[in-house]
């Protein structure tokens, strides 16, 4: 099944009960008596703290990264939380131009910038141009515990068929700690209420308080949808409490479960053993402490079953890495694993992040550089996630493209990239009789190999021979020649006809123009 996440129009609900002040004047007195407390309806509490909210996005053009793609405007939810700020889903926000604010039941849409963005988790903070907003309209509480199994379940929103606020009810079907993006794995709770397009980032409520966020549904599926708890949500405030959003530490290992019955007597431990066997090590480091063949049976002081699953409390089992979150401390794990027969603690490095030959953009623009005909670019994930055409990818398995036979290591050494060419050639005589070279990645200029797009812009400013050759990696491809002084001389020139505003991505103009030109 297929986890549908960019739910664009959302909203979630919450029960919350408080009472307000109200001046009552005693006809005998000359002076008021005290405020008698005037009860107010819990759902009313609530949904003075949804607000709907409108994103103008513009995504980056991958293949023309000089230029953004079309506006898109996107519709969801937020709920207002403490310090004055609103809590929405990072799918709202990412690449988000403009953002407004509109509370329920209002006519104004108020102006609201993006704090902090948590793509991996799918959360962000929102903070508004007016504060004065968040005088009538308060923070929702959190229930800082995990819901149980059967919960009962409201969420608030405002997705797709209609204008004002929807409220939906469910219960709580499922609590995993699972997958969200970009290699970020979390806690998520699955509930049978409807969610829809335009509830993501609206809150859900089990009781009187909120137990989490709206983020999405599975597919096609009816009534199969999905929240972020609090404790993620908790963790998220707390990770950005310095101003900074940092992530979640991981253990990028290999793992598999200890299960099968041959590998008991294999590793000569007996049936009491349990726990999670490391079968390849992620880091590069000789001083690494864990080894293959390691049986991690404890993470902290609690035990991993033989399909690395820890108990919660009573009543919930979830997969070992949720406790990372809980038990390092610095950037640090402690671990005991079972070593020929014996057991051994460990102090295990985590990171937030996985350094990736490849890496996802992220929220980030890309860099890239034109000359003469040809537009150059940083691979990223997000540029091969974007060839959706099987043969394409077939092609470039055969020809042995890094795009696919490095997509997922770590970088060779610090700094490298992948350099592509990005685009289809400008036209331009330059360019005559060459294929189409979109996707190739470059081998060497001149020569010398390229280590990153910084490197191959300082190649081609410090050339001084008559022609620029470049090469690629993988089979069959052709390289590309061209006269070094009438390249660098067409660029303004197919710059100026082809619309393009800048040569280079900011970073690599300042690069070009360190030295002057011959």
């Amino acid at each position: 099944m297929r986890l549908s996440l960019r739910l664009s129009r959302v909203s979630t609900a919450l029960a919350l009960t408080i009472v307000l002040a109200a001046p009552s004047i005693h006809a005998a007195d000359p002076k008021p008596a005290a405020a008698a407390p005037v009860p107010v309806a819990a759902g009313d509490v609530v949904e003075n703290s949804v607000v709907k909210i409108f994103s103008t996005m513009r995504y980056p053009d991958l293949t023309k990264p000089w230029t953004k793609q079309a506006p898109r405007e996107s519709t969801g939810s937020g709920v207002v939380i403490e310090g004055k700020r609103i809590l929405t889903n990072a799918h709202l926000a990412l690449y988000a131009s403009q953002v407004q604010v509109q509370a329920n039941q209002s006519g104004d849409k108020l102006s609201a910038t993006v704090e902090f963005v948590a793509p991996g988790i799918d959360l962000a903070v929102l903070k508004l141009d007016d504060e004065t907003f968040f005088d009538t309209h308060r923070p929702l509480a959190r229930d800082p515990s995990i819901p149980a199994i059967k919960d009962a379940v409201l969420v608030y929103g405002f997705p797709t068929g209609g204008t004002s606020l929807s409220i939906t009810k469910g219960i709580v079907s499922r609590v995993e700690f699972t997958s969200y993006n970009f290699r970020t794995s979390g806690l998520r709770i699955q509930i049978d209420a409807a969610i829809n397009p335009g509830n993501s980032g609206g809150p859900a409520l089990g009781g009187e308080k909120m137990i989490g966020l709206a983020f999405s549904r599975l597919g096609s599926a009816d009534n199969i949808g999905y929240i972020i708890p609090n404790e993620e949500i908790d963790l998220f405030l707390a990770d950005i409490g310095d101003g900074r959003y940092d992530g979640k530490p991981a253990l990028f290992d290999s793992l598999q479960t200890f299960e099968n019955p041959a590998l008991r007597p294999y590793l000569k431990l007996d049936k009491n053993a349990e726990g999670m066997i490391v079968n390849g090590l992620d880091s590069p480091d000789a001083t690494y402490p864990l080894q293959p063949w390691d049986v991690i049976t404890k993470i902290g002081d609690t035990p991993i079953d033989n399909e690395g699953y820890v108990k919660i409390g009573a009543n919930l089992r979830l997969r070992f890495p949720y406790l990372i979150q809980h038990v390092a401390k610095a950037g640090h794990l402690p671990l005991t694993v079972m070593r020929t027969g014996q057991p051994v603690s460990l102090d295990v490095p985590v990171s937030q992040r996985r350094p990736l030959l490849i890496p996802n953009l992220i929220g980030e623009y890309p860099a890239y550089f034109i000359c003469g005909p040809v537009a150059f670019a940083t691979a990223t994930q997000d540029f091969i996630g974007g060839i959706n055409n099987v043969g394409i990818l077939n092609g470039l398995s055969a020809d042995g493209s890094p795009l696919v036979t490095r997509r997922s290591v770590r970088p060779a050494f610090e700094g490298e990239e992948l350099v592509i060419i990005t685009a289809p050639f400008f036209p331009h005589k330059l360019a005559k009789g060459y294929s189409p070279a979109v996707g190739r990645v470059v081998k060497t200029v001149n020569g010398t190999p390229v280590k990153n797009l910084r490197h191959l812009v300082e190649l081609l400013r410090d050339a001084r021979s008559e022609h620029i050759v470049i090469d690629f990696q993988g089979r069959g491809y052709e390289t590309l020649v061209f006269p070094r002084k009438e390249l660098i001389a067409s660029t303004d020139e197919i710059l100026t006809d082809n619309g393009v505003r800048s040569q280079a991505s900011s970073a690599l103009l300042a690069v070009w123009n360190e030295k002057p030109q011959p």
